[in-house]
């Protein structure tokens, strides 16, 4: 039986797509190697936020005393962590497959390889099979990728794959890479009690990130404990009898670092391997597939989308990539607005931002306002004793439009959103401000940030004429 569509990939991308292409009244057929859910919902996400919350409720004990409750000692067993762990990641994964059987889809477990654009073969416990389709859209995801040093393949050496399934707390650890991975995995483990170093060869971790807000959140990891080496890179890892000894090197001097455990976390790369694009005449290097505005490869009839074709690799816009390929290539007119996209970073405190930095609104040249707003000052803030921290507005100084918003505080993730919604739909600072927060409430300093930009915040001080 020829398929009306055919995904490749069941992670956040795919299944969604799948789902999506059955509302609008494809059969659908998914092909998935591994779980559904892929590595967001196995190996990511979702495992290092269940981690991240015994993070949370460790250092929210730490401090239990300002609060007027005294525990005296407690201890942390990781193996109970770990069993928490796996159950929500198992309940998500159940809901994924509910979903899928609910909305008539096919799933075949196995691994998928052209046979042409229009022919996929299947290696299944049971043999190969060959399926045919209309349309085809790759979502096979990425994986870690391994920096090319003498004994980057030493045991000890591992990825994130296999530090979220650790039982117990290692007693030092050194983090290859000052990005979303490497610094989440870092503040987990090291409220978790670990030593922990991040060498990232850029000169600051979360390159990418509004300046300000990569600075502020450099002080507090080291508050925490994290020793953090930037603009330094990794020369060369080497055993030793009690671990390992990472050798790295920037232009003043070379460190020697003894750890049990290296991180690596340096970067990702596209799942190409065994997919046989050449049968399809499918175009693609070592940066991913590519494609065009509308997600079309280079052979007729194959789609791309997520983290195989490159990009920013968010689990949210291989979601949306996945639905928009599907509506578009159903005749439907729908598009990804990239520049409203957030991307949330789970570190104490939280980081969000969504939007143009001061530094890419200065590349293009754009006049702007800015407004801030501390959460020092924030009624809620203070009572959950969360007041570090701060929500920075960017304006455009003529329309002003809402064109950036960058957070670091509690719940940041959360509030985000108000910010991805007024950047979307092109909200001006007036259309903020004539509306009515409710108090007391953290979203309450996005308002007062966003009034700042023209001087009429109520809850900071005037700036001196």
């Amino acid at each position: 039986m020829n398929r009306d569509l055919v995904i490749i990939g069941g992670g956040p991308g795919g299944y969604e797509a799948a789902i999506r292409g059955a509302q609008l009244g494809k059969t659908v057929t998914l092909i998935e190697q591994d779980r559904v859910g892929g590595t967001c919902l196995n190996r990511g996400c979702i495992p290092t936020k269940a981690l991240y919350k015994n993070a949370e409720t460790v250092n929210s004990l730490k401090k239990m005393i300002e609060f007027g409750v005294s525990l005296g000692e407690f201890t942390f067993d990781m193996i109970t962590a770990q069993k928490r762990k796996n159950e929500v990641v198992n309940k998500l994964v159940t809901g994924v497959d509910q979903l899928l059987k609910g909305n008539n889809i096919e799933v075949i477990k196995g691994k998928a390889s052209f046979k042409s654009n229009r022919v996929i073969q299947i290696a299944t416990e049971s043999g190969i099979e060959e399926i045919t389709a209309d349309n085809i859209i790759i979502a096979t995801g990425s994986s870690t990728s391994l920096v090319p040093v003498p004994g980057i393949h030493l045991n000890g050496v591992i990825s994130s794959d296999e530090i979220l399934n650790f039982e117990e707390v290692p007693k030092r650890l050194t983090v290859l890479g000052g990005g979303v991975v490497g610094v989440e995995l870092a503040s987990i483990f090291a409220s978790f009690g670990s030593e922990v170093t991040i060498i990232e060869f850029m000169p600051k971790i979360l390159f990418r990130l509004d300046d300000e807000l990569s600075k502020k959140l450099t002080v507090y990891l080291k508050k925490q404990g994290i020793k953090i080496m930037t603009g330094t890179g990794l020369k060369e890892v080497q055993q030793s009898e009690d671990g390992l000894i990472v050798i790295a090197e920037n232009e003043k001097e070379k460190t020697e670092l003894k750890c049990d455990y290296l991180l690596s976390a340096a970067g990702r790369k596209p799942n190409t391997d065994g997919l046989n694009l050449e049968a399809a005449g499918i175009e693609y290097d070592k940066k991913g597939i590519k494609v065009d505005g509308n997600y079309k490869t280079s052979a007729e009839g194959v789609y791309a989308i997520g983290d195989v074709i490159g990009g920013t690799m968010l689990a949210h816009i291989s979601s949306e990539e996945g639905k928009v390929c599907v509506e578009k290539l159903c005749g439907y007119n729908a598009d990804v607005n990239y520049n409203a996209v957030p991307s949330c970073i789970f570190t104490f405190p939280e980081v969000a931002t969504s939007g143009m930095t001061e530094d890419e609104a200065k590349a293009n040249n754009i006049e702007y306002l800015v407004g801030k707003s501390m959460f020092g000052a924030n009624g809620k803030a203070l009572t959950m004793g969360e007041g570090e921290g701060f929500v920075k507005v960017l304006a455009d100084k003529e329309s002003h439009k809402i064109i950036g918003v960058h957070i670091m505080g509690p719940h940041a993730s959360d509030i985000i959103h108000d910010g991805s919604m007024a950047i979307r739909n092109q909200l001006t600072i007036e259309n903020i401000k004539e509306s009515v927060f409710a108090h007391p409430t953290l979203s309450e300093v996005f308002y007062e940030a966003v009034c700042a930009c023209i001087g009429e915040a109520i809850h900071s001080m005037p700036k001196k004429k």
